[in-house]
């Protein structure tokens, strides 16, 4: 049966949007394990669904960086990265204390740090882009013919 994501729903639909599908995948499965950590949270379980959580942030975090670039990750993309790591700091705190409201909260946060950093990685930055100079490797914009004025 297949269910809408509950804790990475900006993430999932980003990475869906911009048919990312390694960073898509992770995002699920991550969702998936968030869900699990949830139910151990509130059932006050120490199980090893709380333990599997910060495994698979640092996962989506690697499938992130490999989708934006690790070149932007951490260049252009630092202040994301930061938001990022931040995010997942919160998240492990929440677990670590096993504090369920704590955890929802920090969750959103996450979510839409993550969600940030995927979408504003520009096109032609991200690996394998049609928007980057095959023929020179390079990110710089290509120059355009000069184009006449209209009348």
């Amino acid at each position: 049966m297949h269910r809408a994501p509950a804790f990475l729903p900006l993430t999932v639909d980003a990475a869906a949007r911009l048919d990312a599908g390694l960073l898509l995948r992770q995002a699920l499965v991550t969702d998936r394990a968030a869900d699990e950590c949830w139910t151990a949270l509130l059932a006050g379980c120490g199980t090893a669904a709380r333990r599997g959580l910060a495994p698979q942030l640092r996962r989506l975090s690697e499938a992130t960086s490999e989708h934006v670039g690790v070149r932007w990750w951490f260049a252009e993309g630092t202040g994301h990265r930061r938001r990022v790591a931040s995010a997942q700091e919160n998240l492990e705190d929440a677990i670590a204390d096993g504090d369920g409201q704590e955890f929802a909260l920090a969750f959103v946060g996450y979510d839409h740090a993550m969600a940030s950093a995927v979408v504003a990685c520009p096109q032609r930055a991200r690996p394998g882009s049609r928007g980057m100079s095959a023929e020179r490797g390079s990110l710089r914009r290509q120059p355009r013919a000069p184009q006449g004025r209209r009348t």
